[in-house]
């Protein structure tokens, strides 16, 4: 391996990773979760699992080598985006079963702290109604399991959104919030043009600054939130702030 700091799973080898394991690293694993789907005219298709991964990989590469960030689940729950052609969807009960399958994976080779690092509105709602289940199920199985499901917007405080934004809208969908992390995040995929051609208007209060205030306290405190579940701290439950 070139990168002696690399944190995406699918770049190690079976013997990297096994070396890894017996030296004490890869204490929490991210799970990003994400969707393909419309982000009207400006945005990639990819957004939502492009920045859910983006948060994921600088938050474990600033935690190296505590922390292994899964290979991305793109595709996400979106049937309510399929009149735009291209969207693509998953139906609830097969993607939460795939979910669950990644979750356990990492269960049975003994990385305990697992977090689902959302990126998608409508992922949202499916995670909360069985997130409980899964956790039952664990603590018979695997009673070391310390399973959590966070939305990156969710960890970034309130009052900070407020203060940058003018819409006040997280994450809103591919408005003010989400284009301010693109333009930070990936510059090069916004197309600038059809900002200004587009119905909604919204988009046009965005800016690159915004985005790295915004990025960065996302990526601080994943970093804070993985580091308190790795010493077993009390967490804020899902869906607490929102």
């Amino acid at each position: 391996m070139t990168d002696n700091r690399e944190v995406m799973l699918q770049n190690y080898t079976r013997r990297e990773f096994r070396q890894g394991l017996e030296a004490g690293k890869f204490q929490a694993a991210i799970i990003p979760t994400g969707s393909i789907e419309q982000h009207l005219e400006h945005l990639p298709f990819e957004h939502d699992i492009a920045s859910s991964t983006w948060v994921a990989r600088q938050a474990a590469l600033r935690m190296y080598p505590k922390v292994i960030v899964a290979v991305p689940m793109a595709v996400g729950i979106s049937e309510h985006h399929m009149k735009h052609k291209g969207s693509l969807t998953a139906k609830p009960g097969s993607w939460l079963a795939v979910l669950f399958d990644a979750v356990e994976c990492f269960a049975r080779h003994g990385i305990e702290n697992i977090l689902i690092l959302n990126g998608h509105g409508g992922n949202v709602r499916p995670v909360n109604s069985i997130l409980r289940q899964w956790r039952l199920f664990f603590e018979s199985t695997a009673p070391g399991v310390n399973l959590h499901f966070h939305p990156y917007w969710n960890l970034i405080p309130r009052a900070l959104i407020d203060e940058h934004m003018v819409t006040k809208s997280a994450p809103g969908h591919a408005t003010e919030f989400e284009t301010s992390l693109a333009m930070h995040m990936f510059p090069e995929k916004i197309r600038h043009d059809a900002m200004q051609d587009q119905e909604d208007k919204t988009p046009l209060e965005a800016d690159a600054e915004k985005g790295r205030i915004l990025s960065e306290e996302a990526v601080k405190r994943t970093v804070e939130y993985l580091e308190a579940m790795m010493e077993g701290k009390t967490l804020l439950e899902v869906g607490e702030r929102y």
